[in-house]
């Protein structure tokens, strides 16, 4: 039995630095998830529509990039040198945004955008490049990596709610500066234990990685205009992301339809259901940084115990969930799943669909309860993320492990891809059914109500209706999943 001690000499080089980097690494992508539209809104006097959508814009093209970079990272630049050009577009992207001009909010975002959306891939596969292929240390690798990402998100956000009660965006924008740039340091700081292993980059001779490093220079930089355009047309941006994901999608169900394979064929089957699934848990479950953002600002009474709670603070509760209820659920799942429940994916992906739907049809009843001046008390958002947090506890650890077991060797890419694109996607719906928020403003609770409660009556009854069928699908779901793995136990990577 290895000491404690012992155990911490074993970890790879490399790998406690990334944990400490990563912390830094997200605090600036907190601040501007939990503050971009009520600093759209409140600052700039953007509209809700306007608001929304480069929201959904910055959501579709912040996971549509994920699958880019570690292309870009492991062929061109290397993904040590991607992360750290990455972060470094993010402190001028916050550097510029802190200036308080609306010019300013457009470039801030392409070049943060363009950062954030190709650098997390390097991170991870940075990390995962620590381990061997039979190294089972690796996912506990991932749950101290995803723990550090939420610990910053947790930092983020309570910074964030901060600034945000003192109305002083320019210091917030500052303090996300900072973060970004302790990520950079921590990396010149470690820079060599940081270097790739194994990526096909590493084959190139000293002449073609010069041509290869220039080529993805150029892309990297050029990214930034190409965003800054899409984000001031942020409405046909979001119908261009539409139309690839159609294309794409067509695409999937021709490969599947053609696939000579029997069982890879149902296998592909099952994951097109599964992910219709995901694009409507995933499209409720980003409202949290644009419709439920606005509610909660305007519509809810946040004070609580004499304190006043910041919007960005109730983002925590979702944040806090994650890293406690995590372990928890897992030592559950064991535990039934030794008692002989059977604990599947389809029964996950349902359940979890009920669950946003339930945490979206408390606030209508939130709603019917509300005082006279139309403020809804606190308890009913705060328990609206609980199941929120719940459903994702039970959908998001499972999708990319559930591709490795559905996926064809051949299609595994273009698959995990697809897996990505629907949550860019799913935040393009977000924002257009946040988009239909009326104009938010102080002292309208009551007036506002009503939309709210149509808003989010129909959001939850949808949802739960998914989820409904893929319970009545659960019989269909289990015979196309036939690679003999249908229980995959929850873990928070």
């Amino acid at each position: 039995m290895l000491t404690q001690k012992q155990k911490i000499a074993a970890i790879p080089e490399g790998a406690e630095a990334l944990f400490f980097i990563q912390i830094f690494a997200t605090l600036g992508f907190a601040v501007l998830y939990s503050t971009l539209v009520l600093y759209a809104t409140k600052k700039l006097n953007f509209s809700v529509k306007d608001a929304t959508a480069i929201m959904g814009v910055f959501g579709a093209f912040n996971y549509g990039l994920h699958l880019f970079g570690g292309y870009l990272g492991g062929r061109f630049i290397s993904n040590r040198n991607l992360f750290v050009g990455g972060m470094v577009l993010q402190v001028i992207g916050c550097g510029l945004i802190s200036g308080g001009t609306v010019q300013q909010l457009y470039w801030g975002l392409a070049f943060f955008l363009t950062g954030s959306g190709l650098n997390v891939t390097c991170l991870n596969l940075m990390l995962t490049q620590r381990f061997k292929p039979e190294d089972d240390r690796r996912e506990s690798a991932f749950l101290w990596n995803y723990a550090g990402m939420n610990l910053g998100f947790t930092i983020g956000f309570a910074a964030a709610g901060a600034y945000q009660l003192q109305q002083d965006y320019a210091s917030l924008f500052i303090f996300a500066t900072f973060g970004n740039f302790m990520a950079i340091v921590l990396a010149a700081f470690n820079w060599k234990k940081l270097s790739d292993l194994n990526t096909p980059l590493l084959q190139a001779g000293p002449n073609e990685f010069k041509w290869r490093l220039s080529v993805g220079l150029l892309v990297l930089f050029g990214l930034v205009p190409l965003i800054y355009f899409m984000l001031h047309h942020a409405e046909v941006s979001g119908y261009v992301v539409l139309a690839i994901s159609a294309v794409i999608a067509l695409v999937l169900i021709c490969l599947t339809i053609i696939h000579k394979d029997p069982r890879e064929r149902r296998n592909m089957c099952a994951y097109l259901i599964l992910a219709v699934g995901s694009l409507v848990f995933w499209t409720l479950y980003q409202m949290a940084p644009t419709g439920l953002q606005l509610f909660a600002d305007n519509n809810v009474d946040r004070m609580v115990w004499g304190f006043e709670v910041a919007p960005q603070w109730i983002q925590n509760i979702n944040s806090f969930t994650i890293m406690v209820g995590g372990p928890l659920m897992a030592m559950l799942f064991s535990s039934l799943r030794k008692k002989g429940w059977n604990i599947d994916i389809p029964r996950q992906f349902a359940a979890a669909l009920v669950l946003i739907g339930l945490g979206f049809l408390v606030l209508p009843l939130g709603i019917t309860l509300a005082a006279a001046n139309g403020l809804v008390a606190f308890k009913w958002i705060f328990i609206s993320y609980l199941l929120q947090s719940a459903g994702e506890l039970l959908i998001s650890p499972i999708g990319y492990a559930m591709i490795g077991r559905l996926a064809p060797t051949q299609y595994q890419g273009v698959m995990m891809g697809t897996w990505m694109l629907v949550t860019g996607t799913a935040s393009i719906f977000s924002s257009y059914f946040s988009g239909l928020i009326p104009e938010a403003a102080s002292g309208m609770a009551a007036s506002t109500n009503p939309t709210y409660y149509q808003i989010f009556s129909n959001l939850g009854w949808g949802a739960v209706g998914v989820g409904v069928v893929l319970v009545l699908l659960i019989p269909v779901l289990r015979k196309l999943i036939t690679n003999g793995v249908q229980a995959v136990e929850p873990s928070p990577i």
